[in-house]
């Protein structure tokens, strides 16, 4: 049976409804993309996501809310008096802003317990990660983290990694590049946005990023650029993927992570690097069309059951 996870944060969201309306849900950004996999992929693919727990009651009706559609949380530690992060979103339009209260949120130790993260993580076929995944442990954590998944890649477990870079999460640029670059180098997949790359790393254009991160060993990438190509390169082939134009769309919360689910759930199936991207770019206009960073699963799959054939290659 093949078997994946994501490892993060996944915090309450709230979104405005109106003026003094709030819905709350989960999300994260590795979390969104695990959310999309589900909705693409199979049941019988086992598919969790490795963080830890708080004790209080809003943990509780997470663990629920992630049982009831079918993702697992493998070994993830429960933090005494800990508790989920949250954060809101406004929106003005489409475009969206967020306000967080994350500091004491018990995925921050996550790592902490390195028997239960080496069961989490053990026996995988495909791991995903991301820079903010990194950005929230302390640097102890984050050694790790990276040490045990350079363990499991050298077993042949898949790592895929969205750089994911947010500044305000790091205490200086310079620490995000080191713990970024060294993210990449035991990376397989890399999944970066443009925007993220040109801040930290100074490239120019896409074609750039695509160059630094082959140079640093990553066999396969694919650099979005939100409602522009997407860029990628690998198996010996490299070429743009447009994106789907969406006349209106509704809330661009998540829309990256859902072309990463939609990308990473495509290649699985054992689709081109080419039809991956252009598999995602679709996930992510459905994306766009629905509110919070969740896309309703019904909508993933209806894709999934015209869209993306059945049989599973990790080949």
């Amino acid at each position: 049976m093949t078997s994946l996870c994501a490892v993060g944060e996944c915090m309450i969201e709230l979104s405005a409804q109106g003026a003094d309306n709030w819905h709350s849900s989960y999300a994260g950004d590795t979390f969104n993309t695990v959310w999309t996999m589900r909705g693409l992929l199979p049941q019988e693919v086992e598919l969790d996501y490795v963080t830890a727990f708080g004790d209080d009651p809003f943990s509780l009706k997470q663990r629920d809310f992630f049982a009831s559609n079918n993702i697992g949380v493998a070994a993830s530690p429960t933090v005494k008096g800990g508790k989920p992060g949250l954060y809101a979103i406004t929106l003005d339009g489409f475009e969206r802003s967020f306000t967080y209260w994350r500091s004491d949120a018990a995925a921050r130790f996550l790592a902490d317990d390195v028997e239960c993260l080496r069961e989490s993580l053990g026996r995988r076929d495909l791991v995903y990660l991301s820079g903010i995944t990194l950005a929230i442990l302390s640097p102890k954590s984050r050694r790790i983290l990276l040490a045990e998944l350079g363990r499991i890649r050298r077993s042949k477990t898949i790592i895929a990694f969205d750089p994911n870079y947010r500044s305000r999460l790091w205490r200086a640029p310079e620490e995000a590049r080191i713990v970024i670059e060294e993210a990449l180098s035991i990376a397989d997949i890399a999944l970066p946005t443009f925007q993220d790359e040109q801040d930290l790393f100074a490239d120019r254009e896409p074609q750039h990023t695509i160059e630094r991160l082959l140079s640093a060993g990553v066999k396969e990438v694919v650099v979005k650029a939100g409602s522009g190509p997407a860029l990628f390169a690998g198996e010996g082939s490299s070429g743009t993927v447009c994106a789907e134009y969406v006349e209106k769309p509704i809330d661009t919360t998540g829309a990256g992570d859902a072309f990463n689910g939609g990308y990473l759930a495509s290649r699985l199936q054992g689709r081109s690097i080419n039809e991956a991207c252009g598999d995602a770019h679709r996930i992510a206009a459905i994306s766009v069309m629905s509110r919070g960073a969740l896309t309703p699963l019904n909508l993933l799959e209806r894709f999934r059951d015209v869209a993306i054939p059945p049989a599973i290659s990790l080949d």
